[in-house]
């Protein structure tokens, strides 16, 4: 509230927020040349950059997904 904003006391506690690490993943041959076909077919500047575009993009969608699912499930 406005009111309060002088008020430090009004204010809750920092949250305190790690980073987290970069973790590597393995995947098949056959996978990685099928991906770097792709990645080429839609220039992205290397095979990294656009596998990390593809799973973000696809994790927005499952988690969207499942927020649409969970609330038809909520009564």
């Amino acid at each position: 509230m406005i009111s309060q904003s002088e008020n430090d006391s009004a204010c809750e506690a920092p949250v305190r927020v790690k980073r987290a690490k970069p973790a590597s993943l393995s995947i098949p041959g056959d996978l990685a040349g099928r991906a770097a076909f792709l990645a080429r077919l839609h220039r992205a500047a290397d095979l990294e950059s656009w596998v990390e575009r593809f799973l973000r993009e696809r994790i927005e969608l499952e988690e969207s997904a499942f927020t649409e699912a969970k609330k038809s499930l909520t009564p």
